[in-house]
């Protein structure tokens, strides 16, 4: 008779500590690994893992499930990149607490900030919620793939306690502060870990109206913060100003983290208009680290932008008067066919039209446009571009676009690389990565449906930061996993995960390094009301494990589901 559950033989244990790399078997009991090493006694499940990698499951801090796992079982596509637990609630943005009345400004705030449709929203949530703690129990009720935990969100706590005036961006008074402090107390006592806010301009929703959050005065979020005190837990989490030079909101963050006491990060990635500003952000982080605060900034480890293409969201000519009403609901072929054809093909190119969304001023950076190909390139060499190609040949940027979106039928993806790529390559990226300051993250899953899909972050870590890039230095194997795993574990207090050892969560992936490839995004139709999400594969997975119990083999789901809502990570 088999003694243990599980048993993971002969793989490379990569331990998440960032420690040396040793070959052995893991053991599970009982969803915990009990045991490391050479293992003498059975499984009644047994995994060969030689020439394979063993590491822990990936945390991924900043996504934005909130909705798909009130309606949906599979938190895709972060699982299908070995992602064994993820936070929701990030931005500020959720859909709890909220009373009926507020529904569809919850709905049009989503919409907007994440790329949610509203059609998506309405027909998906189930709304059997008022308060966070009930929010929580209606998604713990629903089987999932993985885990998840869950911030406080502070647009729609806002909009909870002062309604009309929340939207109007008015400031809170004693009494809303006051109850916003209860409020944060109660939903971390039951179990959320943290709050979330934003104070960035370009968080609208779909009407334009701007987060209920932004400008929200300091006085308000100390006392938020001061909430988590009272529950003597919970995490903080924001969006900073990033292009003010002064770093005075950032100054505020550190301020109420130090008068709370409690942990703190935010986002942080490199803008053109401001290009070196991160360095003086991470030495202010620095600083207040080194006089006890525990700040980190969450990095991307590839370019912020946009993905364009026929059948997402958003591409160079998708607001062109000519295409809007003649192409847009053609089927993908029909429409493909049309636009091959000179006439349709003169029409588009004489662009027309402004693109009506907060990021639609992306879509025409032709000098920060790159072809993606079937294989993801997130470094591509500037020479590459959309517009280094057109002054090649001799052609406008629009003609090199047009026949980029024709390729593969249609299904060609365009890279716009806003952020994080100012100088052409992602040697700004290594120095955020490498410093002590910093926690990846910032994979945004569950959102902005139809042109982002960088949930896939942690395939990319192992890919092109461990083994395949050519155009700088690259990342240690096991630092990478430790920056995927036991990093940002430990920022949000997840004690029982990011590391192998026993006693310990058997969250695990076993992966064929050899095999390992990112292919390029493409679009699914598998939201409620028929919505479109981004979607992304991934070879080399062998397996993935949520507490010892196998979710996906060789990419695949398998349709286990043990996945479990985090309540009180530790203090």
């Amino acid at each position: 008779m088999a003694d243990l559950d599980l048993v993971i033989r002969g793989g490379t244990i990569v331990d998440g500590t960032g420690g040396e790399m040793r070959v052995g078997d893991v053991a599970v009991r009982d969803g915990k690994i009990v045991a490391v090493g050479k293992i003498v006694e059975s499984g009644r499940e047994e995994l060969d893992a030689r020439g394979m990698l063993v590491t822990p499951g990936f945390v991924d801090v900043h996504t934005h499930y909130d909705g798909a796992a009130t309606w949906g079982e599979r938190l895709s596509p972060s699982s299908d990149h070995g992602v064994t637990t993820v936070v929701t609630g990030n931005c500020g943005v959720g859909f709890a607490p909220c009373r009926p009345a507020d529904r569809d400004a919850l709905i049009h705030l989503m919409e907007g900030v994440e790329d949610i449709p509203e059609v998506v929203l309405a027909d998906g949530l189930p709304w059997d919620w008022e308060s966070l703690p009930e929010f929580m129990d209606s998604v713990e009720a629903r089987p999932h793939d993985i885990d998840f935990a869950v911030l406080l969100p502070h647009a729609p706590l806002r909009v909870f306690v002062m309604g009309q005036r929340a939207l109007d961006l008015e400031p809170a008074n004693q009494a809303d502060r006051a109850q916003m402090r209860a409020l944060a107390r109660q939903a971390v006592e039951a179990g959320a870990i943290g709050f979330s806010t934003s104070q960035s301009i370009s968080h609208q929703a779909s009407d334009g109206s701007h987060i209920p959050s932004l400008g929200a005065e300091e006085a308000e979020l100390r006392e938020i913060a001061l909430g988590l005190a009272d529950a003597g837990r919970g995490v903080l989490q924001g969006i900073a100003v990033t292009a003010d030079p002064k770093l005075a909101d950032f100054e505020i963050l550190h301020r109420i983290s130090k008068q709370s006491g409690r942990p703190l990060s935010y986002t942080l990635t490199q803008i053109d208009r401001v290009k070196h500003l991160w360095r003086d952000v991470l030495d202010l982080i620095e600083r207040d680290n080194a006089a006890g605060a525990e700040i980190k900034a969450q990095v991307f480890n590839r370019p912020v932008g946009v993905i364009l293409g026929l059948t997402g969201s958003f591409h160079p000519f998708s607001m062109h008067p000519y295409y809007i009403e003649h192409l847009a609901d053609l089927p993908l072929a029909k429409r493909v066919a049309a636009m091959r054809t000179p006439e349709v093909r003169a029409k588009l190119i004489q662009h027309e039209g402004k693109l009506n969304h907060p990021f639609g001023h992306t879509v025409r950076r032709f000098t920060q446009m790159f072809p993606m190909g079937e294989v993801a390139n997130y470094e591509p060499d500037p020479a590459t571009s959309v517009a280094a190609m057109a002054a090649r040949e001799g052609r406008s940027p629009d003609d090199v676009a047009y026949d980029l979106l024709l390729e593969q039928g249609g299904q060609a993806m365009l890279l716009i690389a806003a952020a994080n790529y100012s100088d052409g390559n992602l040697d700004t990226m290594l120095e955020m990565l490498r410093s002590d300051q910093t926690v990846i993250g910032l994979g945004d899953g569950g959102a902005h449906c139809g042109f982002i899909c960088d949930a896939s972050y942690t395939t990319f870590t192992l890919t092109h930061w461990v083994r395949d890039r050519r155009r700088g230095e690259r990342i240690d194997l096991a630092k990478a996993v430790q920056m995927l795993t036991d990093t940002p574990a430990r920022l949000h207090r997840f004690k029982d995960r990011g590391r192998i050892a026993p006693g310990l969560k058997a969250d695990l992936n076993v992966i064929d390094m050899d095999k390992l490839k990112l292919f390029s995004p493409y679009v699914v139709n598998d939201l409620p009301a028929g919505g479109k999400r981004m979607a992304q594969k991934a070879d080399g997975y062998v397996a993935t494990y949520v507490s010892g119990v196998a979710i996906q083999r060789d990419g695949v789901d398998i349709g286990a589901r043990p996945g479990r809502l985090v309540r009180n990570a530790g203090i």
